[in-house]
Protein backbone atom coordinates (compact mmCIF):
# COMPACT_ATOMS: atom_id res chain seq x y z
CA UNK A 1 0.00 0.00 0.00
CA UNK A 2 1.73 3.25 -0.82
CA UNK A 3 2.30 5.81 1.63
CA UNK A 4 -1.26 8.22 -0.15
CA UNK A 5 -3.18 5.34 0.26
CA UNK A 6 -2.40 4.64 4.10
CA UNK A 7 -3.11 8.27 4.78
CA UNK A 8 -6.53 7.88 3.40
CA UNK A 9 -7.21 4.57 5.04
CA UNK A 10 -5.87 6.04 7.98
CA UNK A 11 -8.06 9.07 7.75
CA UNK A 12 -10.92 7.19 7.19
CA UNK A 13 -11.12 4.85 10.43
CA UNK A 14 -10.17 8.23 12.71
CA UNK A 15 -12.65 10.43 10.99
CA UNK A 16 -15.65 8.39 10.03
CA UNK A 17 -16.58 5.42 8.05
CA UNK A 18 -18.52 5.23 4.36
CA UNK A 19 -22.02 4.49 4.10
CA UNK A 20 -22.18 0.90 3.95
CA UNK A 21 -21.24 1.05 7.16
CA UNK A 22 -24.37 1.62 8.45
CA UNK A 23 -27.84 0.32 8.93
CA UNK A 24 -30.89 1.84 8.20
CA UNK A 25 -33.88 1.16 10.13
CA UNK A 26 -37.84 1.97 8.59
CA UNK A 27 -40.48 0.71 10.43
CA UNK A 28 -43.01 -0.02 7.41
CA UNK A 29 -46.83 1.13 9.40
CA UNK A 30 -45.16 4.74 9.80
CA UNK A 31 -45.45 6.47 6.28
CA UNK A 32 -42.70 9.02 8.04
CA UNK A 33 -40.50 6.72 8.54
CA UNK A 34 -40.22 5.22 4.79
CA UNK A 35 -40.17 9.07 3.73
CA UNK A 36 -37.18 9.32 6.42
CA UNK A 37 -35.90 6.45 4.96
CA UNK A 38 -35.90 6.89 1.35
CA UNK A 39 -34.47 10.53 1.70
CA UNK A 40 -31.56 9.60 3.86
CA UNK A 41 -30.77 6.55 1.45
CA UNK A 42 -30.82 8.67 -1.30
CA UNK A 43 -28.50 11.57 -0.17
CA UNK A 44 -26.30 10.09 2.03
CA UNK A 45 -25.74 7.27 -0.77
CA UNK A 46 -26.53 4.57 1.87
CA UNK A 47 -27.15 0.47 -0.07
CA UNK A 48 -30.51 -0.06 -0.45
CA UNK A 49 -29.53 -3.40 1.03
CA UNK A 50 -28.65 -1.72 4.44
CA UNK A 51 -32.47 -0.85 5.16
CA UNK A 52 -33.72 -2.79 7.26
CA UNK A 53 -37.58 -3.02 7.42
CA UNK A 54 -39.80 -3.36 10.11
CA UNK A 55 -43.30 -3.98 11.36
CA UNK A 56 -43.15 -2.89 14.74
CA UNK A 57 -45.74 -0.74 16.88
CA UNK A 58 -45.76 3.15 16.02
CA UNK A 59 -46.12 4.32 19.55
CA UNK A 60 -43.74 6.31 21.36
CA UNK A 61 -43.38 4.33 24.36
CA UNK A 62 -43.34 0.31 23.91
CA UNK A 63 -43.29 -2.68 26.31
CA UNK A 64 -39.86 -4.47 26.65
CA UNK A 65 -41.95 -7.66 25.15
CA UNK A 66 -42.47 -5.81 21.99
CA UNK A 67 -39.20 -4.14 22.41
CA UNK A 68 -37.55 -7.89 22.12
CA UNK A 69 -39.80 -9.86 19.18
CA UNK A 70 -40.83 -6.26 16.85
CA UNK A 71 -37.23 -4.54 17.30
CA UNK A 72 -34.11 -6.31 18.61
CA UNK A 73 -35.06 -9.53 17.76
CA UNK A 74 -35.83 -8.84 13.52
CA UNK A 75 -32.60 -6.29 13.66
CA UNK A 76 -30.56 -9.07 14.79
CA UNK A 77 -31.78 -12.20 12.10
CA UNK A 78 -31.46 -9.30 9.32
CA UNK A 79 -27.42 -9.08 10.39
CA UNK A 80 -26.72 -12.36 11.40
CA UNK A 81 -28.23 -13.52 7.65
CA UNK A 82 -26.00 -10.97 5.63
CA UNK A 83 -23.46 -11.54 7.84
CA UNK A 84 -22.87 -8.09 8.83
CA UNK A 85 -22.11 -8.38 12.56
CA UNK A 86 -18.99 -6.75 12.42
CA UNK A 87 -19.37 -4.41 8.88
CA UNK A 88 -22.28 -2.22 10.31
CA UNK A 89 -20.77 0.11 12.73
CA UNK A 90 -23.90 2.80 12.74
CA UNK A 91 -27.83 1.83 13.53
CA UNK A 92 -29.66 4.43 12.39
CA UNK A 93 -33.27 4.37 13.86
CA UNK A 94 -36.48 6.70 12.07
CA UNK A 95 -39.55 9.11 13.59
CA UNK A 96 -42.27 6.00 13.35
CA UNK A 97 -39.90 3.60 15.28
CA UNK A 98 -40.30 3.40 18.85
CA UNK A 99 -38.74 5.72 21.32
CA UNK A 100 -38.99 4.63 24.63
CA UNK A 101 -39.34 0.97 26.82
CA UNK A 102 -41.75 0.96 29.98
CA UNK A 103 -40.31 -0.18 32.73
CA UNK A 104 -39.49 1.20 36.54
CA UNK A 105 -37.47 4.14 36.79
CA UNK A 106 -34.78 5.35 39.15
CA UNK A 107 -30.54 4.11 39.21
CA UNK A 108 -32.50 0.48 39.42
CA UNK A 109 -34.09 1.07 36.06
CA UNK A 110 -35.91 -1.62 33.55
CA UNK A 111 -36.94 1.60 31.14
CA UNK A 112 -34.49 2.70 28.88
CA UNK A 113 -34.57 4.37 25.11
CA UNK A 114 -34.85 2.20 22.17
CA UNK A 115 -31.60 3.59 20.70
CA UNK A 116 -29.63 2.77 23.54
CA UNK A 117 -30.67 -0.59 23.93
CA UNK A 118 -30.27 -1.05 20.57
CA UNK A 119 -26.57 -0.45 20.70
CA UNK A 120 -26.13 -3.35 22.94
CA UNK A 121 -27.23 -5.57 19.63
CA UNK A 122 -23.64 -6.49 18.84
CA UNK A 123 -22.68 -7.89 22.58
CA UNK A 124 -26.00 -9.83 23.05
CA UNK A 125 -25.51 -11.35 19.32
CA UNK A 126 -22.14 -12.87 20.41
CA UNK A 127 -22.92 -14.02 23.97
CA UNK A 128 -25.80 -13.90 26.24
CA UNK A 129 -28.09 -11.19 25.58
CA UNK A 130 -27.65 -8.49 28.45
CA UNK A 131 -29.41 -8.51 31.83
CA UNK A 132 -31.51 -5.99 33.65
CA UNK A 133 -31.80 -3.62 34.80
CA UNK A 134 -30.12 -0.79 32.86
CA UNK A 135 -27.30 0.98 33.15
CA UNK A 136 -24.27 -1.17 31.21
CA UNK A 137 -20.95 0.72 31.28
CA UNK A 138 -19.92 1.99 27.36
CA UNK A 139 -16.77 0.46 26.52
CA UNK A 140 -16.28 3.43 24.22
CA UNK A 141 -17.28 6.17 26.64
CA UNK A 142 -13.51 8.32 26.75
CA UNK A 143 -11.78 6.06 24.17
CA UNK A 144 -10.88 9.86 22.80
CA UNK A 145 -7.50 7.74 20.48
CA UNK A 146 -9.24 4.84 19.63
CA UNK A 147 -10.35 4.04 16.97
CA UNK A 148 -14.05 2.71 16.66
CA UNK A 149 -14.31 -0.81 14.46
CA UNK A 150 -15.23 -4.12 15.69
CA UNK A 151 -14.45 -6.11 17.44
CA UNK A 152 -12.57 -3.72 19.29
CA UNK A 153 -15.86 -2.06 20.59
CA UNK A 154 -18.45 -4.51 20.87
CA UNK A 155 -21.44 -1.92 20.35
CA UNK A 156 -23.23 -0.21 17.48
CA UNK A 157 -23.07 3.53 17.49
CA UNK A 158 -27.37 4.26 17.65
CA UNK A 159 -28.54 7.56 16.13
CA UNK A 160 -32.09 9.25 15.12
CA UNK A 161 -33.51 11.03 12.30
CA UNK A 162 -36.62 12.48 13.53
CA UNK A 163 -38.00 16.23 14.90
CA UNK A 164 -41.23 17.41 14.67
CA UNK A 165 -42.21 16.66 11.29
CA UNK A 166 -40.47 15.22 7.76
CA UNK A 167 -39.07 19.18 7.48
CA UNK A 168 -37.17 19.33 10.19
CA UNK A 169 -35.72 15.90 9.25
CA UNK A 170 -34.77 16.67 5.95
CA UNK A 171 -32.66 19.59 7.53
CA UNK A 172 -30.92 17.68 9.64
CA UNK A 173 -29.56 15.76 7.01
CA UNK A 174 -29.26 18.67 4.27
CA UNK A 175 -26.88 20.50 6.74
CA UNK A 176 -25.04 17.44 7.38
CA UNK A 177 -23.68 17.60 4.51
CA UNK A 178 -22.39 20.86 4.25
CA UNK A 179 -20.96 21.28 7.61
CA UNK A 180 -17.38 22.50 7.99
CA UNK A 181 -15.26 22.93 10.83
CA UNK A 182 -15.76 27.06 11.43
CA UNK A 183 -18.09 28.38 14.52
CA UNK A 184 -18.63 29.16 17.88
CA UNK A 185 -18.40 26.83 20.89
CA UNK A 186 -21.18 28.51 23.09
CA UNK A 187 -20.72 26.76 26.65
CA UNK A 188 -23.17 28.54 29.33
CA UNK A 189 -22.83 27.62 32.73
CA UNK A 190 -25.30 27.80 35.85
CA UNK A 191 -23.80 30.59 37.58
CA UNK A 192 -20.60 29.79 39.69
CA UNK A 193 -21.99 26.93 41.60
CA UNK A 194 -18.92 23.61 41.78
CA UNK A 195 -20.91 21.16 40.64
CA UNK A 196 -19.50 18.77 38.83
CA UNK A 197 -21.77 19.57 35.51
CA UNK A 198 -20.20 23.35 36.02
CA UNK A 199 -16.64 21.32 36.21
CA UNK A 200 -17.13 19.45 32.55
CA UNK A 201 -18.35 22.89 30.90
CA UNK A 202 -15.34 24.95 32.05
CA UNK A 203 -13.02 21.82 30.92
CA UNK A 204 -14.98 21.70 27.54
CA UNK A 205 -13.91 25.63 27.18
CA UNK A 206 -10.80 25.20 28.13
CA UNK A 207 -9.94 22.23 25.66
CA UNK A 208 -11.33 24.17 22.28
CA UNK A 209 -9.46 27.23 20.85
CA UNK A 210 -10.03 30.23 23.06
CA UNK A 211 -11.21 32.28 19.56
CA UNK A 212 -13.42 30.01 19.58
CA UNK A 213 -15.45 29.63 22.51
CA UNK A 214 -17.90 31.79 24.01
CA UNK A 215 -17.94 31.20 28.09
CA UNK A 216 -20.77 32.55 30.28
CA UNK A 217 -20.18 31.73 34.01
CA UNK A 218 -22.71 34.38 34.80
CA UNK A 219 -26.55 33.41 36.27
CA UNK A 220 -27.74 35.05 32.44
CA UNK A 221 -28.98 32.28 29.89
CA UNK A 222 -26.93 32.91 26.89
CA UNK A 223 -29.09 33.93 23.71
CA UNK A 224 -29.18 35.49 20.34
CA UNK A 225 -26.05 34.06 19.69
CA UNK A 226 -24.81 33.86 15.71
CA UNK A 227 -22.68 31.22 13.83
CA UNK A 228 -23.01 28.77 16.53
CA UNK A 229 -21.36 25.05 15.94
CA UNK A 230 -21.38 23.98 19.10
CA UNK A 231 -23.78 24.58 22.60
CA UNK A 232 -23.71 22.68 25.81
CA UNK A 233 -25.70 24.24 28.87
CA UNK A 234 -28.07 23.32 31.44
CA UNK A 235 -30.94 23.81 29.97
CA UNK A 236 -34.20 24.77 31.74
CA UNK A 237 -32.31 22.83 34.43
CA UNK A 238 -30.75 26.75 34.96
CA UNK A 239 -33.60 28.46 36.96
CA UNK A 240 -32.75 31.88 34.65
CA UNK A 241 -33.78 29.82 31.48
CA UNK A 242 -37.71 31.03 30.60
CA UNK A 243 -37.70 30.36 26.95
CA UNK A 244 -37.95 27.81 24.92
CA UNK A 245 -36.27 29.49 22.02
CA UNK A 246 -32.68 30.79 22.29
CA UNK A 247 -32.74 32.67 19.33
CA UNK A 248 -29.39 31.25 18.01
CA UNK A 249 -28.29 31.14 14.65
CA UNK A 250 -26.55 27.67 14.06
CA UNK A 251 -24.50 26.75 11.46
CA UNK A 252 -24.70 23.42 9.02
CA UNK A 253 -23.26 20.93 11.42
CA UNK A 254 -24.16 22.38 14.79
CA UNK A 255 -24.95 20.07 18.01
CA UNK A 256 -25.61 20.52 21.33
CA UNK A 257 -25.83 18.94 24.40
CA UNK A 258 -27.52 19.91 27.92
CA UNK A 259 -27.98 18.16 31.65
CA UNK A 260 -32.20 17.98 31.40
CA UNK A 261 -34.06 14.91 32.40
CA UNK A 262 -36.69 14.46 29.88
CA UNK A 263 -35.77 16.48 26.95
CA UNK A 264 -35.96 13.50 24.75
CA UNK A 265 -39.53 12.69 25.98
CA UNK A 266 -41.40 13.16 23.19
CA UNK A 267 -41.28 14.41 19.46
CA UNK A 268 -44.94 15.22 19.14
CA UNK A 269 -44.73 19.32 18.55
CA UNK A 270 -46.44 20.94 21.47
CA UNK A 271 -48.71 24.06 20.95
CA UNK A 272 -46.95 27.20 20.14
CA UNK A 273 -48.68 29.11 23.06
CA UNK A 274 -46.63 26.37 25.40
CA UNK A 275 -43.72 27.79 27.17
CA UNK A 276 -41.23 26.04 29.68
CA UNK A 277 -43.01 25.35 32.96
CA UNK A 278 -41.92 27.25 36.17
CA UNK A 279 -42.22 24.22 38.58
CA UNK A 280 -43.16 20.53 38.07
CA UNK A 281 -46.20 21.12 40.32
CA UNK A 282 -47.80 23.60 37.78
CA UNK A 283 -50.09 21.37 35.27
CA UNK A 284 -50.29 24.36 32.91
CA UNK A 285 -46.57 24.17 32.68
CA UNK A 286 -46.04 20.53 31.38
CA UNK A 287 -45.82 18.92 28.21
CA UNK A 288 -45.68 15.20 27.79
CA UNK A 289 -45.58 14.99 31.39
CA UNK A 290 -42.87 17.28 32.04
CA UNK A 291 -41.90 21.10 32.24
CA UNK A 292 -38.40 20.74 30.72
CA UNK A 293 -36.99 21.97 27.75
CA UNK A 294 -37.15 19.44 24.48
CA UNK A 295 -34.12 18.45 21.73
CA UNK A 296 -36.89 18.75 19.11
CA UNK A 297 -36.95 22.00 19.30
CA UNK A 298 -33.19 22.49 18.84
CA UNK A 299 -33.82 20.29 15.78
CA UNK A 300 -36.43 22.58 14.30
CA UNK A 301 -34.55 25.67 15.54
CA UNK A 302 -31.73 24.55 13.31
CA UNK A 303 -29.25 22.37 14.98
CA UNK A 304 -27.93 19.20 12.82
CA UNK A 305 -27.33 16.67 15.99
CA UNK A 306 -28.57 16.99 19.44
CA UNK A 307 -28.89 14.90 22.70
CA UNK A 308 -31.78 13.82 24.67
CA UNK A 309 -33.31 11.76 27.36
CA UNK A 310 -36.65 9.61 27.41
CA UNK A 311 -36.37 9.64 31.25
CA UNK A 312 -34.81 10.72 33.79
CA UNK A 313 -30.85 9.90 33.57
CA UNK A 314 -28.99 11.64 36.51
CA UNK A 315 -26.48 13.88 35.78
CA UNK A 316 -23.24 11.29 36.22
CA UNK A 317 -24.97 9.73 32.66
CA UNK A 318 -25.51 12.65 30.65
CA UNK A 319 -23.17 13.48 27.89
CA UNK A 320 -19.93 15.23 28.39
CA UNK A 321 -19.67 18.18 27.17
CA UNK A 322 -15.69 18.35 27.83
CA UNK A 323 -15.41 14.93 25.77
CA UNK A 324 -18.12 15.56 23.71
CA UNK A 325 -17.33 18.98 22.47
CA UNK A 326 -13.24 18.50 21.81
CA UNK A 327 -13.68 15.04 19.97
CA UNK A 328 -16.17 17.16 17.14
CA UNK A 329 -13.95 19.87 16.83
CA UNK A 330 -11.34 17.71 16.08
CA UNK A 331 -12.69 15.81 13.43
CA UNK A 332 -14.65 12.99 14.92
CA UNK A 333 -18.19 12.24 13.43
CA UNK A 334 -21.41 13.14 14.70
CA UNK A 335 -22.16 9.70 16.48
CA UNK A 336 -18.43 9.10 18.04
CA UNK A 337 -18.71 11.94 19.04
CA UNK A 338 -21.45 11.43 21.49
CA UNK A 339 -21.06 7.83 22.27
CA UNK A 340 -17.38 8.90 23.20
CA UNK A 341 -18.83 11.44 25.86
CA UNK A 342 -22.02 9.00 26.94
CA UNK A 343 -21.15 7.13 30.18
CA UNK A 344 -23.72 4.32 29.89
CA UNK A 345 -25.62 1.82 27.72
CA UNK A 346 -29.25 0.50 28.13
CA UNK A 347 -30.12 3.55 29.22
CA UNK A 348 -32.04 6.94 28.58
CA UNK A 349 -29.45 8.79 26.34
CA UNK A 350 -30.92 9.38 22.56
CA UNK A 351 -28.70 10.98 19.90
CA UNK A 352 -30.09 12.53 17.08
CA UNK A 353 -28.39 13.07 14.09
CA UNK A 354 -26.79 11.40 10.56
CA UNK A 355 -23.87 9.29 12.47
CA UNK A 356 -21.33 10.31 9.40
CA UNK A 357 -21.82 14.00 9.85
CA UNK A 358 -18.59 15.54 10.59
CA UNK A 359 -16.90 18.80 10.21
CA UNK A 360 -13.56 17.39 9.26
CA UNK A 361 -10.36 18.45 11.13
CA UNK A 362 -9.85 22.14 12.39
Amino acid sequence: MSKLALWIWATGLLFGQAADSVLLIVNEPAPLSRQIGEYYALHRHIPLANVCRLNARVDEEISRDDYDKQLAEPIASFLRSRHWEDKILYIVTTSGVPLRIQGNGGRLAEAASVDSELTLVYSDMRGRPHALPAGIANPFFGKVNAVFRHPDFPIYLVTRLTGYDFADVKGIVDRALLARNRGKFVIDLRGSDSTPGNKWLREAARALPSDRVVLDESARVLSDQTDVIGYASWGSNDSDRKQRHLGFRWLPGAIMTEYVSTNGRTFTRPPDTWNLGASWSDPKGLFFGSPQTLTADYIHDGVTGASGHVYEPFLVYTPRPNILLPAYYHGRNLAESYYLSIPALSWMNIVIGDPLCKLGPP
